[in-house]
């Protein structure tokens, strides 16, 4: 029963976290466009300086080790070639294909995955997952341009997808912590106090936005791509990942971590790169909205079993 509890309180708190927003939506009336300026101050500003306070303030080469980093890449490039035959084998709208193959590998790792290892460890281990945020989100972006430029007849352009993840406000943070870490003497006590602040505000902000933008509007006219693609984020992908990860002897805090890669939802930005490039944007969107929902129920279950495996 104890398991249970612990289970209940890693997930309970990120729903009601994005509870509070939905309901703040609906009270306030906000509009999609000042919603969308919500998620402008999340990804520009709060994730970028969580990623700064903690590359500042932890001792990187204690945290991540190259071979659990490998793993970690290995197991998502591998979730990525299962998502990818799947797809190609039963689904033949390249639109349709673009979407699902995005959906499948592209969790929402920052918003849900973070704070879901925070709730289990403590403020003390978050710097594992944010350590690999920062290396696995440049990847989900360079295999989503990939991916769908490659079902809409596009060019894969390598020089301007590495422009961009250099320019990706979490890599920023990350340079930038890094380069006041390296500084001779140590950065101002008064900036390091406003810093930590913003770092502790993040969590509850990002998911009060998130719950803020959730809505369903459109019809559901892809009923089975949509199941299909849901299953496939939140029970086939954790299932490789995490499979593999304890047949290696992962445990605690790097399972929890890959637990956070793996067997969280859709990401949120997935929609819009599906919409921004001739993808089907309905299903793309259709599957965050879905998938978020649905992982109330499959993360909770995730930690409850691995909790009582004595993995966790």
């Amino acid at each position: 029963m104890g398991n249970f509890w612990i289970a209940a309180g890693a997930v309970l708190p990120l729903m009601i976290y994005m509870g509070v927003g939905l309901l703040a939506k609906k009270r306030y009336g906000f509009t999609p466009q000042i919603i969308s300026y919500f998620n402008k101050l999340v990804f520009g500003v709060f994730l970028p300086t969580n990623m700064f306070y903690s590359v500042y303030f932890t001792d990187v080469s204690k945290v991540v080790k190259p071979s659990f980093v490998g793993f970690a890449v290995a197991a998502l490039l591998l979730e990525y070639l299962v998502g990818f035959v799947l797809v190609t084998t039963l689904v033949k709208d390249n639109k349709k294909r673009g979407a699902m193959i995005q959906a499948f590998y592209r969790s929402n790792f920052i918003l849900l995955g973070v704070p879901l290892v925070e709730n289990l460890y403590g403020a003390e281990a978050m710097a594992l997952p944010l350590m690999l945020c920062a290396i696995i989100v440049p990847i989900y972006n360079v295999l989503a341009v990939f991916t769908l430029e490659t079902f809409r007849g596009g060019t894969f352009n390598p020089v301007k997808i590495l422009w961009g993840v250099l320019r990706n406000p979490m890599i920023l943070g990350a340079i930038g912590g890094l380069l006041f870490k390296l500084l001779p003497f140590p950065a101002p006590e008064s900036l390091l106090k406003c810093i930590k602040a913003i770092a502790g505000s993040t969590t509850p902000f990002a998911l009060i936005v998130l719950g803020a933008s959730f809505t369903l509007q459109g019809a559901i006219s892809e009923m089975r791509e949509l199941v299909f693609t849901v299953l496939g984020r939140l029970v086939l992908a954790p299932a490789i990942v995490l499979g593999a990860a304890v047949t290696l002897g992962l445990r605690n805090v790097e399972l929890a971590s890959l637990m956070a890669m793996s067997a969280t939802p859709c990401a949120v930005a997935s929609f819009a790169m599906a919409q921004q490039m001739d993808s089907d944007g309905e299903l793309a969107g259709n599957c965050v909205i879905f998938s978020s929902a649905a992982s109330c129920l499959t993360m909770f279950l995730w930690v409850l079993a691995f909790k009582n495996l004595g993995l966790l």
